[in-house]
């Protein structure tokens, strides 16, 4: 027999109605409250009626999203973060590895609440969606639909002049390529940062790279250390990239920072992982997801927002950047 919202009102001795409302994470209820009624509903193995539930709010309580084809440690971990924090509002994340087209439509299709579009070279502003949308990507990106921007240009220009300020003069940056838009904000930064400041160019001070896995980190390094002027310091465009860089600079034998400082663009907690903490420039991942949850929940809710949201990166500086050795 299953159990219902009535069986946990008794065991945990409140009403009916406060029940509900915790489950729903109500502001109503008191914190001490709701986590006394969730582990009681955890206790005893208490199944939602999504169902029910949905007939009642006329809401599909999941929602979509339009994945992209770009493999990244860092959006891995962007999306797990999503999900669980979906889960604990009773949300069901569908997601669609289809051309974003063809995703919006399904969705669409299967009426969720809300869709989350990760941004793709693929504009989404020539589709009409009944269900509401939310980008993550640029804000210059031409879209009727409310937009998350992380300021990928302001994180690469804050972490030059950072280093610009400690001393460094030749800085390499580890990251282009080539027709991808987000990627292209990032070397707007460095180029900006190293024109105002009138740093030298010496060879390979921005070096292309073919994707953002750990491999191109690696290989890209080794053509850096491989010339006759070693950069005091690199910037990668992400963290598999800096994992490559890390792998190269090991072999080496290159000591980081006593020969070559490192620092990496996204802000994630997985890089404290490393062996050498990594220095970092970019917005906090748990950040973005909580503005993400905040957004979709407002649109789910009809309430109005801004239709263009920037969030702003944050330097976190750890012994693997120090003043240059020279």
């Amino acid at each position: 027999m299953s159990v219902t919202i009535k069986d946990i009102a008794k065991t945990a001795g409140v009403s009916y109605s406060t029940v509900s409302k915790a489950l729903r994470d109500s502001p109503l209820v008191k914190k001490p409250t709701k986590d006394r009624i969730k582990a009681v509903a955890n206790e005893l193995g208490y199944q939602p009626n999504v169902a029910a539930r949905s007939l009642v709010s006329k809401k599909s309580f999941a929602i979509g999203v339009v994945w992209p084809t770009i493999e990244q440690t860092v959006l891995s971990t962007l999306i797990t973060t999503i999900n669980k924090q979906l889960e604990q509002l009773s949300y069901t994340t569908l997601i669609s590895i289809n051309e974003v087209e063809s995703a919006l439509k399904i969705f669409n299709r299967y009426q969720v609440d809300a869709i989350l579009a990760f941004d793709s070279s693929q504009s989404i502003d020539s589709f009409t969606s009944d269900v509401p949308i939310i980008t993550y990507g640029l804000a210059n990106t031409k879209t009727t639909y409310p937009i998350i921007d992380v300021n990928r240009q302001k994180a690469t220009y804050t972490a030059v002049q950072y280093l610009h300020k400690i001393g460094h003069r030749y800085i390499s940056y580890i990251g282009e390529v080539e027709n991808e838009e987000l990627q292209k904000e990032k070397v707007k930064g460095f180029k900006q940062a190293i024109s105002e400041l009138g740093l030298p160019a010496f060879p390979a001070q921005i070096v292309k790279v073919q994707d953002f896995d750990q491999y191109d980190g690696y290989e890209a390094t080794k053509q850096l250390l491989a010339s006759t002027k070693l950069p005091t310091v690199i910037l990668t465009g992400s963290h598999d990239l800096a994992r490559g860089a890390l792998q190269a600079i090991n072999e080496k034998k290159l000591s980081i920072p006593n020969d070559i400082s490192i620092i990496s663009y996204d802000n994630i907690s997985a890089l404290e992982r490393f062996d050498t903490p990594l220095s970092t420039v970019g917005v906090p991942l748990d950040k973005i997801s909580d503005k993400i949850i905040e957004v979709l929940m407002n649109v789910i809710n009809g309430e109005e927002i801004e239709t263009t949201i920037y969030l702003e990166p944050e330097l976190r500086i750890t012994t693997s950047c120090t003043s240059p050795p020279y």
